[in-house]
């Protein structure tokens, strides 16, 4: 649950008390950005470029599936919050791989739609958090701050349209995820899978390594 965080007196000790007492929320992060969605605003008119917004969003299935996992949008992006307590409770897709395989699927139907200019095209940044936790710094209001939700941002400059972006640490969870299911890679996404890439991003005391699979 998360816990509202608002304290009038900086020197206050209250504060740091509080934020040592709150536990870490691992789960998963990701940003999902529709692609141009700027650039159509100048040159069509709002009837044009909020039907295709429109289109856009509702066509992303899982948004339905996880409302409550939908933490901010700023734009046309969105960012995603799933804690592993909620992914393994839902009923459609309760695992790593499945969760990437959905996400895989409605890039995949975007892009492939047989009529043309109904939708936008999108990119997808996606990391496992470890380093994060669930508070805020607005009064009725969810949110995730840390680290890792700051790296999975980073993420996003290494996503194009229809590109799915994910670390390492994802990665592996997915792999997990085969392993324990006992499925073949190759019937499944990630047989499109990048080899492995490193990258030194801002404010990233480490390197991060990453993924990519281009639908």
């Amino acid at each position: 649950m998360v816990k509202y965080i608002h304290f009038k007196n900086p020197t206050s000790t209250e504060i740091e008390e509080t934020l040592k007492k709150i536990p870490k929320s691992p789960g998963v992060c990701f940003f999902i950005d529709i692609i141009n969605s700027t650039d159509i605003k100048y040159t069509t008119e709002v009837w044009q470029w909020g039907k295709k917004l429109n289109n856009t969003f509702n066509f992303i299935s899982f948004l339905n599936d996880l409302p409550n996992n939908v933490v901010k949008g700023i734009g046309d992006e969105l960012m995603l919050f799933i804690p592993d307590d909620d992914l393994k409770a839902k009923s459609s897709y309760n695992n790593y791989l499945s969760l990437l395989e959905e996400i895989y699927a409605t890039i995949d139907n975007i892009k492939n739609y047989p009529v043309k200019d109904v939708f936008l095209n999108c990119k997808v940044a996606i990391h496992y958090c470890t380093e994060v936790y669930n508070i805020s710094f607005f009064k009725n209001a969810n949110d995730y701050y840390g680290q890792d939700i700051d790296l999975t941002a980073r993420l996003m400059a290494k996503a194009k349209a229809n590109r799915i972006v994910l670390s390492e640490k994802f990665y592996a969870k997915v792999n997990n995820d085969v392993a324990t299911l006992n499925i073949q890679k190759s019937q499944t996404c990630l047989k499109h899978l990048s080899d492995k890439y490193m990258e030194d991003f801002k404010g990233v005391p480490v390197p991060t390594e990453f993924r990519v699979i281009d639908v």
